[in-house]
């Protein structure tokens, strides 16, 4: 499967391996990791992510992937789906960025182009969670055009809806760009 790309991050969708190298904090030949990453989130989405491939085989392009700066390569979170699609075409996803990363835009560019990869694909809904202190990923699935559909003590639940062939409700996605990043160096 090919890279996602858009305005400033490359999406890459991450195979088994690269998973098994986030979740031992070691980066293979050629990675490019940002201080910081991973993150403990980064790690718990990578066992995750190896576990659905030992039960089901690689979920790709329902999978995990890592976030990464176009202009440098640099590996700053990841962000995917938690299982292959159910039956009625929905998806949970996830995401995060590595502190240094933050507030910089790059959770919003990468949900977007998640978002807008999902739709292309036939999803119908996509779900997302924050704990009730996450305000910034709270408001990351709302500028994403996800609304609030339930909250309990600890959650706030959102979800973003397609019901004709192509448009999302709420705001419009960024495109994704078609052609392919720089080659690191």
């Amino acid at each position: 499967m090919n890279d996602l790309v858009t305005e400033r991050l490359t999406l890459h969708p991450m195979s088994a391996a690269e998973a098994e190298q986030v979740v031992a904090g070691e980066p293979g030949p050629g990675a490019l990791w940002a201080p910081g990453y991973p993150a403990e989130v980064d790690v718990q989405g990578a066992r995750s992510f190896l576990a659905l491939c030992a039960s089901n085989g690689d979920p790709q392009p329902f999978g995990s992937y890592e976030i990464r700066r176009r202009e440098d390569g640099h590996a700053i979170g990841g962000l995917g789906f938690n299982a292959p699609p159910d039956g009625r075409g929905g998806v949970t996803i996830g995401y995060g960025v590595i502190p240094s990363a933050r507030g910089q835009g790059y959770a919003s560019e990468a949900l977007l182009g998640l978002l807008r990869f999902a739709r292309s694909r036939g999803i119908t809904c996509v779900r997302g969670d924050a704990d009730h202190d996450n305000t910034a990923s709270q408001r990351v699935m709302i500028g994403a055009g996800m609304r609030l559909v339930a909250e309990d003590e600890r959650v706030k639940y959102y979800e973003i809806t397609w019901t004709g062939p192509t448009q999302p409700t709420g705001p419009r996605p960024l495109p994704l760009r078609a052609e392919v990043p720089p080659p690191r160096s």
